[in-house]
């Protein structure tokens, strides 16, 4: 009985990792920091398997993911570590990697919840209520860090403020 759950729990995780980690990534920045937010996620998830492979294990992943990378911002001061100039003058880039490096510029001014709700909200298409209940906080917060946030990278990203206008 144990080595055919073990089983479901590794065929779980071989179909979920991936979106997992892409969730992870985006809320942290750091492809290390995902990764190790995926495996103490996947890691309490194990421990749990018996009952939640029946309920939302997808739900209780997320929200382990979520309220840790909150959790370890909160624990360490964040540092911006880039690989190219900060103003790209020596560089010769695509506009496309040029608006990536915006982006994620302007990502690394969100506030760690405001950036755990953008992610929820527009990467995985989630509702404010569902949102809510993976972060642990009240619709209204969900909405407010939404409004913050987004008036933030219209500001800071030029492009995504060109994309809205275009739409």
């Amino acid at each position: 009985m144990r080595a055919a759950m073990e089983a479901e729990f590794a065929a779980y995780v071989r179909a979920r990792q991936q979106t997992f980690l892409r969730a992870a990534y985006l809320v942290c920045g750091d492809r290390a920091l995902a990764e190790d937010l995926l495996q103490d996620a996947l890691v309490k998830l194990a421990a749990r398997w018996d009952k939640l492979r029946t309920e939302n294990p997808d739900g209780f992943v997320r929200t382990v993911l979520y309220r840790d990378a909150i959790s370890s911002w909160r624990k360490r001061r964040r540092e911006l570590l880039v690989g190219v100039p900060v103003d790209g003058s020596t560089i010769d880039r695509s506009s496309q990697v040029a608006d990536r490096l915006d982006l994620e510029r302007a990502l690394d001014g969100l506030t760690p919840r405001q950036r755990a709700v953008v992610v929820l909200r527009f990467f995985e298409d989630r509702s404010v209520r569902e949102t809510a209940e993976l972060l642990g906080i009240t619709d209204g917060t969900v909405k407010s860090q939404t409004h913050v946030a987004l008036t933030h990278l219209r500001a800071t990203f030029p492009a995504l403020a060109r994309h809205e206008e275009e739409r």
